[in-house]
C-alpha cells in the first residue's frame, strides 16, 4: 500500500469536511443577524434553532475536520520529506503559497469561532451582509492552495 496516497486521500476528505463547515456557518450567521428585525416569538425560536445548528456544526464538523486535515497535512509534510531528511520543498513558491493559505484558513476558522461567542453573549456588530459577502473568503482560498499544490509551480 502507498501511505502517501493514502494519507493524501484522507488529507482531502478531511479539507473537504471543513471548507463544508467554513462554507456553511456564516450563512448561518447572516440568518441569524437577519432575526434581529423579526418580531417576538419568532425570532426567539428561530434563533434558537439557528444557534443550535451553528453549536452543531463547530462541534461535529468544523473542529474535527480542522483537526483531521491538520493532522494528515503535517503527516503529508512528513513522508515527502522522506521522514524528516529533507524538508527543501517547504521553501518552494507553491508550498509557500499552501501554507499561507492554510494558516489563514485557520485564522478565519478562529475568528468564526471566537464570532460564534460574540452571537451568543448578544454582542456580535456583524450584519447578514458582513456575512454573506465574506462567505466565500475561505473557497477563494482553497483555490490558490489546490491550484499551487496540483501545479507545482515555480519561478
Amino acid at each position: 500500500m502507498n501511505w502517501y496516497d493514502l494519507d493524501r486521500g484522507l488529507h482531502i476528505l478531511a479539507v473537504i469536511a471543513w471548507m463544508a463547515g467554513l462554507l456553511f456557518l456564516p450563512r448561518l450567521y447572516a440568518y441569524d443577524a437577519e432575526q434581529a428585525d423579526k418580531p417576538e416569538p419568532l425570532k426567539s425560536e428561530m434563533r434558537t434553532l439557528l444557534r443550535l445548528w451553528q453549536g452543531r456544526l463547530i462541534a461535529i464538523i468544523l473542529r474535527p475536520a480542522m483537526i483531521v486535515a491538520w493532522v494528515f497535512g503535517l503527516a503529508l509534510i512528513w513522508v515527502r520529506s522522506g521522514g524528516g531528511a529533507d524538508f527543501s520543498f517547504l521553501h518552494e513558491p507553491w508550498m509557500i503559497a499552501k501554507l499561507v493559505g492554510v494558516l489563514l484558513l485557520t485564522g478565519w476558522h478562529e475568528y468564526l469561532l471566537a464570532e460564534r461567542k460574540r452571537v451568543l453573549a448578544g454582542t456580535s456588530v456583524r450584519t447578514s451582509k458582513f456575512w454573506r459577502m465574506t462567505n466565500e473568503v475561505p473557497f477563494v482560498l482553497a483555490i490558490v492552495m489546490v491550484l499551487s499544490v496540483a501545479t507545482e509551480w515555480t519561478f
